[in-house]
């Protein structure tokens, strides 16, 4: 029974290699495109550009109907994420290096006005909270009590979950791919560890 279980264990680590290889192939491989041109401002972290909405990858912005609070007030932080965000582009040829699309189709990119991360300016702003990269930025606006760090409001992604919106997992800073391959390892390894120790 014990060599039954080796040779399983080799053939799903294996699987788990020619996996990675193939996954890593695609990656290098993988569409990544520039795009430029005016955008039109959907909410705080979704632009459309030559009519393909763009989703502003590593961030997550309030929805644009999520109410926070501030001084013991509600705040509209999603339509003020929209602003700020327009604010940034304004009629600016607005520049977007894509890296995939997420679940729903929409195009996962890094975007820049001149040389100004708006992904990042937005998460350095308070506007938007990491998801999956800009910790850092996300840590400086935290303790400057920036956007909606000066109040207390809903993570965005449990806002949609409370509101019948649609949910999505964190993007890394590699696009979603690296994120599909972290979570497949995550699986095999565990099937891998329930065979081995069964």
């Amino acid at each position: 029974m014990r060599r039954v279980l080796q040779i399983i264990r080799d053939l799903l680590l294996t699987a788990l290699i020619l996996l990675f290889l193939g996954l890593a192939v695609v990656r290098l491989e993988g569409p990544q495109e520039t795009m430029s041109g005016s955008v039109r401002i959907v909410d705080g972290d979704t632009l459309v550009l030559d009519g393909k909405r763009i989703r502003l990858a590593g961030i997550d912005a309030p929805e644009l109907r999520q109410v926070c609070q501030r001084e013991q007030r509600d705040w509209p932080c999603g339509a003020t994420a929209r602003d700020y965000l327009a604010a940034m582009t304004g009629d600016a040829k607005t520049a977007c290096e894509t890296d995939g699309s997420d679940q729903y189709g929409r195009l996962l990119a890094v975007c820049r006005v001149a040389n100004r991360d708006l992904n990042a300016a937005m998460v350095d702003g308070g506007y938007a909270i990491a998801f999956g990269d800009y910790t850092a930025e996300e840590a400086a606006a935290r303790q400057k009590r920036l956007g909606l760090w000066a109040g207390t409001f809903d993570a965005p992604r449990t806002w949609r979950q409370t509101h019948g919106g649609m949910d999505e997992m964190p993007h890394g800073p590699q696009g979603w791919l690296d994120t599909a391959i972290s979570r497949a390892g995550q699986r095999i390894e565990a099937a891998m560890s329930k065979v081995w120790n069964d």
